[in-house]
């Protein structure tokens, strides 16, 4: 049988736990089916992990993009205003960049206040508007707050503009609805296969197919049956399957049709059959 064709939109692949094996990881991924990985840095450190092995892994399957961004449980203690700001916009000019991310709010943590929270992410909003880039957002028990600053967002965009993804998607279906209403893709991780996870399976099989996205999170978040151990980009596939069989649709469809969600949002190459 041959592999799924396969966009991991979330991946965290320059943290310690990828230290020991990071090039079998790459080439496990490859083996089954990931045409390509996005990765979101957390901080400025992160952005420039991520630039390096990108470049260094040249135009090698699975193809390695990078979005650089502030997380907002990192702000407190990474976030230089102008100076944080001056520099992810020089490394959005660069060609694996693809988007501004993970930036968001995250009112569970709390590891940084509120209003930095808020203000650091319109920060990084503008700065996506202004170079014409997706955003890749982290919602935590802040969805209220999240979708009022993005319809303020959306509102100065012109309608060309690429919104983005509402990674991780783990709220209630009113939530997804309303960043739907915007424009943004939803994305979905390894959670959406666990059995006690009905609610979020019934927003996945309402999502429409065409603002549907695959992630792992990793190195967290691994689905079943690998939940507990380190995740991993070649466990999407896991994503695909269950959401495929909540839809009833061949998994192969959803992983052809998410990929090119993927190539949308994010501008990806698109040579080949399935593009990539």
């Amino acid at each position: 049988m041959n592999p799924l064709p396969l966009v991991d939109t979330h991946a965290h692949l320059d943290f310690p736990q990828f230290d020991p094996d990071r090039n079998a990881v790459l080439q496990r991924a490859a083996e089954a089916g990931v045409q390509a990985i996005v990765m979101p840095a957390v901080d400025e450190d992160a952005a420039q992990r991520l630039l390096h092995l990108a470049e260094t892994h040249g135009q090698a399957r699975p193809r390695l993009f990078v979005a650089v961004g502030v997380h907002p449980n990192s702000v407190a203690q990474a976030w230089r205003g102008q100076e944080t700001l001056a520099r992810l916009a020089r490394w959005l000019q660069h060609p694996n960049v693809v988007a501004v991310g993970e930036i968001g709010l995250d009112y569970y943590r709390m590891w940084t206040p509120k209003a930095q929270q808020r203000a650091a992410l319109e920060a990084q909003l503008e700065l996506a508007a202004r170079t014409g880039k997706p955003v890749i957002l982290h919602q935590r028990e802040s969805a209220d707050d999240l979708l009022a600053m993005l319809r303020d967002w959306v509102a100065g965009l012109p309608p060309e503009h690429p919104r983005g993804v509402l990674h991780s998607f783990s709220a209630p279906w009113e939530v997804a609805e309303a960043a739907l209403d915007l424009g943004f893709y939803i994305g979905f991780t390894g959670p959406v296969t666990f059995k006690k996870a009905h609610a979020l399976r019934v927003v996945a099989a309402r999502v429409p197919l065409e603002r549907l996205l695959v992630e792992t999170d990793a190195p967290f978040l691994a689905p079943h049956p690998y939940r507990g151990r380190r995740n991993e980009p070649a466990y999407v596939r896991f994503v695909v399957e269950k959401i495929a069989e909540v839809r009833g649709l061949p998994p192969v469809e959803v992983a052809r049709r998410t990929t090119r969600n993927a190539q949308r949002l994010f501008g990806l190459p698109t040579d080949g059959a399935e593009g990539l």
